[in-house]
């Protein structure tokens, strides 16, 4: 998972949920600036949406699996 350019001290700690069962661990979790709705990973020719699912502040943002879409050719 890619860092979104935010300013220092400003991002939050993020997990992805759902998905494909062989997206890698390591993009499943990550730090991206707080308002931050939705997650597009590149997988296998194609994109992984995550949209967000908890805003509480709680412990880590939750991401969670909505669709994939493919890459235009």
């Amino acid at each position: 998972m890619s860092q979104v350019p935010s300013m220092p001290g400003s991002l939050v700690e993020v997990i992805l949920e759902g998905g494909p069962s062989d997206l890698p661990a390591d993009l499943r979790a990550g730090r991206l600036a707080p308002d931050t709705e939705e997650v597009k990973i590149p997988h296998y020719g194609g994109y992984e949406h995550f949209e967000r699912a908890t805003a509480d502040g709680a412990g880590p943002v939750v991401f969670r699996w909505t669709r994939r879409t493919r890459v235009a050719e």
